[in-house]
C-alpha cells in the first residue's frame, strides 16, 4: 500500500482503494501517527512513508512481520495481516498531559461514584418510545421527554452554558462544541429513549425496572444498558474535558435522538435534516454510535474490537389475499387463508440464498478471525486464506460459513420471518381477505428491488395454479379471475442496506489506535489483546439517517457481553458500573486523538 499524504488543506489522499477489505500490507504505528502529527514529525513520515513506497515495491521478497499466506495457525497480535490491517495503540501526543490527568481521575472512587449517579438519574425516567405513537406535539407520550431535558441540563450546567444547544423536533437534541479550526466534525450519536417495560414482567426484575439502582457492581434498570449509557458518556466526557480546560481544534457535535426503539424518524430523521442543513452533505470527519462492542471468547485472552461498519437493509413485506366470500357450507378448494397458505409456504421453501463477495464487510471479518483467533477452526483458516484469490474455494467457504450456524447464514443472506398473520372475520363465513407480514433483513450485497422481484417469481406459480391476479409492488405480473395475490410494502418503510465504511488508513485507523490505547492502559482489560475487526450490523440504529452526513460511521460501544448482566430488551437490564467509565475514558481518547488528527 502506498499513502500520499498531503499537508494543504490538511487533507489525507491515500492511493490505495478504501474499499478493499484485502488492502495489501500496512504499516504499523507510522499508519496511525501520520493522521494527527505535529509538524516536527510530518517531515520524518514522509520519509517513512517514501520508504515504506520502495518496501511494498519489493513485498514479494520482503515478508518479515506480515503473514506469509501457506503459513498455518493464527498469527500473534504484534504481527500484521495483508487482509486484517492493524494499528498500534494510539495515544494523544499534543493533548498527553490532559489525557494522563484525566485517566487519574477516572481512575478515581469519586468520580466513579459520580458517573454512576448521573447514569442511575437518567434512567429513573421512563423515556418509553412506542411503535404505534403519533407525531411530537400530538400525541402526549413524548411529554416525558422534558422530564429528562431537565434532569441532563440541571446534572451538566457547564455543557449547557458553554456548548450551543438546539432542540430538533421539541425532543432531539444537539450539542454543538465549536472548534479552534476549519476541520470537519466529529459526531457522537446516541438516543433516549428505550424499550417499553412489559407489564407483567416487573416482578421479575431484580430491582425495579426504574430504580437506577447500584448494587456495588450493577446499575440496574431500563436503559441503563440501551442507551442512556452512551448519552451520559458523551456528556460527562465533553463535561471533564470543559472543567480541565481543554479547548478543541476540531469542532464536537454530540446529536440524541429519541425514537431510535421505535422509527427513527420523529428523532434522528429530524437531526439528519438539521445536522446536512448545518454543516453539509459529508459534512462531518466521522460518525461514532452506539454499536457492536469487544468479543473476548477467542482463547488466549485476545479481544476482538468489532465496530460494525455496515448494516442490513429492511424491508416489510405484506402479502394480502382477496377472495370471494360466502357461506361455509359451500367452500371452494382452498379458502382465501388457504391461499394464503399456499403463498406463505412458497415464500418459505424459497429462501435467498447465502453469497460471500470479498469486497463485503463479512469477508474481512473471517479473514480478521482466521489471521488471529486460535479458536477459528483450521479447515476454515485454511480454506479462508485460499479464498482471497481462488473463486472455488470462495464457494467453499460461503457453503461452510452456511453451514456452521443459522446465526453465520443469516448474516449471509437475505432472511425473511413471516411474523404476522390474519384473516376471517366468522366460523361460518368464508374469508373475502387474510395477509401475512413477512420481516426481511437485506443482505449488504442485494437491494430492495432485488428482493421485491424475488418475491413477483416465488408466487408467480401460485398465482398460475390458482388462477389469481398476481400484484407485486404495484405491478401486474398476471391476471386470473379467483381473487388476487397483492405483495406491498408493510408500514411504509423501505430501507437499503448500508453504505460500507471504507476500512484502512484514515477514521478506521483512528479508532483501532484509540479502542487498542484504552484498553491497554485499562485494569479490567490487563495483559490482553486486541485485534481490530470490521462488523456487519444485522439490525438497524439511528445511522440510517446519517448516511449523507459522512461515509465513516462505526457503530461501535466499549462494552464486552459479560458487561450486560442480561440482555438488552429484557428483564433485569443492568450495566457493570465499570464498563460506563470504561466508555468514558475511550471517548475521552478519542476526541483527543480526532482534535489532533490532520482528517478532512
Amino acid at each position: 500500500m502506498s499513502v500520499d499524504v498531503k499537508e494543504e488543506d490538511r487533507k489525507i489522499s491515500p492511493v490505495l482503494s478504501w474499499e478493499s477489505p484485502v488492502a495489501a500490507y500496512v504499516p504499523n504505528m507510522p499508519a496511525v501517527r501520520d493522521v494527527r502529527s505535529s509538524r516536527a514529525s510530518k517531515l520524518i513520515l514522509s520519509c517513512l512513508m517514501m520508504l515504506w513506497s520502495v518496501f511494498l515495491a519489493l513485498n514479494s521478497l520482503l515478508r518479515g512481520g506480515f503473514r506469509v499466506d501457506n503459513a498455518r495457525g493464527p498469527l500473534h497480535s504484534s504481527v500484521n495481516s495483508t487482509v486484517c490491517p492493524q494499528w498500534d495503540a494510539l495515544y494523544p501526543i499534543d493533548n498527553a498531559q490532559i489525557d494522563a490527568e484525566l485517566d487519574n481521575i477516572f481512575a478515581s472512587t469519586d468520580f466513579k461514584l459520580h458517573a454512576i449517579d448521573l447514569l442511575a438519574g437518567a434512567v429513573r425516567i421512563p423515556t418509553e418510545s412506542h411503535d404505534n405513537s403519533g407525531p411530537v406535539g400530538e400525541d402526549p407520550v413524548w411529554d416525558i421527554f422534558a422530564d429528562l431535558h431537565e434532569y441532563l441540563e440541571r446534572a451538566f450546567p457547564l455543557v449547557y452554558a458553554t456548548l450551543n444547544v438546539t432542540k430538533i423536533n421539541t425532543y432531539g437534541l444537539v450539542f454543538h462544541w465549536q472548534g479552534s479550526t476549519e476541520a470537519k466534525p466529529i459526531l457522537l450519536t446516541a438516543h433516549q429513549d428505550v424499550v417499553p417495560v412489559e407489564p407483567t414482567t416487573v416482578s421479575q426484575w431484580i430491582h425495579p425496572p426504574y430504580s437506577g439502582h447500584y448494587d456495588g457492581t450493577w446499575i440496574w434498570g431500563r436503559g441503563a444498558c440501551d442507551d442512556k449509557s452512551e448519552v451520559i458518556e458523551r456528556l460527562v466526557t465533553v463535561d471533564t474535558l470543559l472543567r480541565h480546560g481543554f479547548s478543541p481544534a476540531r469542532t464536537v457535535v454530540l446529536a440524541f435522538g429519541f425514537d431510535e426503539e421505535a422509527t427513527g424518524l420523529e428523532g434522528a430523521g429530524h437531526i439528519a435534516k438539521y445536522l446536512e442543513e448545518t454543516y453539509g452533505h459529508d459534512g462531518f470527519a466521522m460518525l461514532v454510535d452506539e454499536g457492536a462492542g469487544l468479543s473476548v471468547n477467542f482463547g488466549n485472552n485476545i479481544y476482538f474490537a468489532m465496530p460494525a461498519v455496515s448494516e442490513k437493509g429492511y424491508l416489510d413485506v405484506q402479502v394480502e389475499v382477496t377472495s370471494p366470500g360466502g357461506h361455509s357450507s359451500i367452500p371452494p378448494a382452498h379458502t382465501g387463508i388457504g391461499l394464503l397458505s399456499l403463498a406463505v409456504s412458497a415464500i418459505e421453501a424459497s429462501p435467498l440464498t447465502p453469497e460471500l463477495h470479498r469486497n463485503g464487510t463479512i469477508f474481512s471479518t473471517i479473514q480478521c478471525l482466521a489471521d488471529y483467533s486460535p479458536l477459528f477452526p483450521e479447515d476454515l483458516r485454511t480454506l479462508s486464506h485460499e479464498a482471497v484469490n481462488d473463486d472455488s474455494a470462495l464457494a467453499r467457504l460461503r457453503d461452510a460459513l452456511s453451514k456452521s450456524s443459522p446465526a453465520t447464514k443469516a448474516i449471509l443472506t437475505t432472511t425473511q420471518a413471516v411474523d404476522l398473520i390474519e384473516g376471517g372475520v366468522k366460523v361460518n363465513a368464508l374469508p373475502e381477505r387474510a395477509s401475512a407480514v413477512v420481516n426481511n433483513r437485506i443482505a449488504e450485497h442485494s437491494s430492495v428491488a432485488e428482493l421485491q422481484q424475488h418475491y413477483a417469481d416465488v408466487l408467480s406459480p401460485v398465482a398460475a395454479s390458482h388462477n389469481l391476479t398476481l400484484r407485486v409492488f404495484g405491478r401486474v405480473i398476471k391476471t386470473g379471475d379467483s381473487g388476487e395475490i397483492a405483495v406491498s410494502t408493510a408500514f411504509g418503510m423501505a430501507l437499503e442496506p448500508s453504505p460500507k465504511t471504507p476500512l484502512g488508513y484514515g477514521p478506521y485507523s483512528i479508532l483501532g489506535g484509540t479502542i487498542k490505547a484504552t484498553m491497554a492502559t485499562s485494569k479490567l482489560y490487563s495483559g490482553a489483546s486486541v485485534i481490530l475487526a470490521p462488523s456487519l450490523l444485522i439490525q438497524n440504529s439511528d445511522t440510517v439517517q446519517y448516511w449523507s452526513l459522512t461515509r465513516n460511521i462505526f457503530r461501535f460501544s466499549l462494552v464486552t457481553e459479560s458487561d450486560h448482566y442480561n440482555d438488552v430488551h429484557t428483564v433485569n437490564e443492568a450495566l457493570r458500573a465499570d464498563a460506563l467509565i470504561e466508555g468514558i475514558r475511550f471517548l475521552t481518547k478519542l476526541i483527543l486523538n480526532v482534535d489532533e488528527s490532520a482528517l478532512s
